[in-house]
């Protein structure tokens, strides 16, 4: 039998390779784990901060159809682990189903989700400021890289990882995810009420910007109502870079045990 596949997902602004010491970490506790791209990315951050029109447009739902055609082509049903709006994706994934497992670390926000503290505001404002960024994929300098993402880390490293793995990210997915509470079916609707899917882990970081604690927290609780097994874990001193900075081990480990013992290798 193949071993249990992860599939990992990142969020807007991040390039896949930013996963590969997590894609390392779970093949070395005997997972058989990917770390593909949103639809239009480049194999490399240099080839995909050439060709930013192939990004523009994306929006959730073509995001979320192209893991599960992903998915499709696996000998199982994986475990999905997704950060910010890759989150979001992970979410959608186990509640219709196509996952065993997910894990949500700062997961971009879904349609319930109320709070809506300045600093999310902020970090979005680059995109969301101009309403035309709907169709078109945009770049954070390293100013907005630093406020949004490497808040909680010094300013050298924030702008080393944003030199490494920042990529052009399409304005979409943030227009629907700020207009979900007003639209019956937002792409950004996740069931939470799904009684059958699989564990879902929350992981939050207490000085993140882009998507605050009370953002992460709001989403857990609106899985209240479901009977299957939704947990949460937050790191109090970390930003939003908490999966890709010096610290990631620290988070990984966290994942990764939690991941061994509701979904052990197979």
């Amino acid at each position: 039998m193949s071993r249990t596949p992860v599939v990992f997902v990142h969020g807007l602004w991040i390039h896949s390779s930013s996963w590969s010491p997590w894609v390392d970490l779970f093949r070395e506790a005997g997972y058989d784990p990917i770390a593909p791209g949103w639809p239009g990315d480049g194999a490399t951050v240099a080839e995909t901060r050439a060709n930013p029109e192939r990004l523009a447009g994306k929006g959730i739902a073509e995001v979320t159809d192209h893991y599960a055609g992903i998915i499709a082509g696996l000998e199982q049903p994986p475990v999905v682990i997704g950060h910010s709006f890759g989150g979001l994706i992970a979410q959608k994934l186990l509640g219709q189903g196509l996952a065993r497992a997910a894990v949500a670390i700062d997961p971009g926000q879904i349609k319930g989700v109320k709070p809506l503290p300045f600093a999310q505001l902020r970090s979005g404002f680059p995109v969301l400021g101009k309403p035309g960024n709907a169709k078109r994929a945009v770049s954070l300098t390293a100013k907005q890289f630093r406020y949004g993402f490497g808040n909680a880390i010094d300013a050298a490293e924030s702008d080393a990882l944003y030199e490494q793995f920042t990529i052009p990210g399409p304005g979409r997915p943030l227009f629907e995810a700020a207009a979900a509470n007003f639209r019956s079916s937002s792409p950004a609707k996740v069931d939470v009420a799904n009684a059958t899917r699989g564990p879902l882990l929350f992981v939050s970081g207490g000085r993140d910007h882009t998507v605050p604690d009370v953002v992460t927290r709001a989403a857990y609780k609106l899985y209240a109502k479901s009977p299957a097994v939704t947990e949460l874990r937050q790191f109090p001193d970390r930003g939003h870079s908490l999966v890709l900075d010096h610290g990631w081990r620290e988070v990984a480990d966290v994942v990764r045990g939690w991941v061994e013992t509701k979904v052990p290798v197979s």
